[in-house]
């Protein structure tokens, strides 16, 4: 099954022209993102990219002796083709699924082709990878100037910017791998966040109460980055 316009949500897929989607819509399969699988592991071979329609993939670094966390975020705005640049196959990054969820893979080779085929395609392609290193790069801000609940209120806005609804299916023990602090420290956060009527969390699930509250929590770690997103990739004329 080839995808059309009014079966994808995924905005790069979107943005492809009639010509693009004839060439790359044969070439995509469904995929189902199952919880905690990692599509992507590190140093290892790339064979697919991801094109989520729903669901979100965490982007994750690791190190020897070092707890694992999160530096980026990937939902139904873009794909895992920032691991893919031009004579590089694999990647030190983890793509972990967030949040389970349905999209789309293409083979490497073959999304490698289309690149080569459609230059306005390549050209997003290189705004999406400049937006994926400003998105990682803000994260490194977030967790070296922000407190906690601050870089709380950031995550928790980035997830909800990636799913239709209010309601984030988490779990504190999670939450605390992708912030990089003590999960007695998330719950912490989450009290105070809950204190100011922002959200409400219950056994597994976190619920968005009040959007604004938890921008105003979040300060300086949130936004930039988005707005950076609208203006390579939504506002380009590629």
């Amino acid at each position: 099954m080839s995808p059309d316009r009014d079966g994808v949500r995924n905005r790069i897929l979107l943005k492809l022209s009639a010509a693009e989607l004839g060439y790359v819509g044969p070439r995509l399969e469904p995929f189902q993102f199952n919880l905690h699988e990692k599509v992507i592991r590190p140093n290892t071979p790339i064979t697919h990219v991801y094109f989520p329609d729903s669901g979100q993939l965490s982007v994750i670094a690791g190190a020897r002796n070092a707890e694992p966390i999160e530096v980026g975020m990937v939902g139904r705005e873009g794909t895992t083709d920032m691991v893919l640049v031009p004579g590089k196959d694999r990647s030190p990054f983890t793509y972990l699924v967030q949040m389970s969820g349905n999209g789309w893979r293409m083979s490497a080779e073959d999304y490698a082709s289309a690149l080569g085929r459609f230059p306005d395609m390549h050209f997003r392609a290189i705004r999406f990878l400049q937006w994926m290193m400003i998105q990682v790069s803000y994260a490194a801000l977030s967790h070296g100037c922000y407190t906690i609940e601050e870089r709380l209120a950031r995550w928790l806005l980035m997830a909800h910017d990636r799913i239709d609804g209010d309601e984030l299916p988490l779990v504190h023990q999670f939450v605390s791998m992708m912030l990089g602090v003590r999960r007695a420290g998330v719950t912490e956060a989450i009290h105070v966040l809950e204190g100011r009527k922002a959200i409400r969390a219950t056994r597994g699930k976190i619920t968005i109460l009040d959007r604004a509250k938890l921008e105003e929590a979040a300060g300086g770690s949130y936004g930039v980055t988005e707005a950076e997103y609208r203006r390579l990739l939504e506002d380009s004329p590629y």
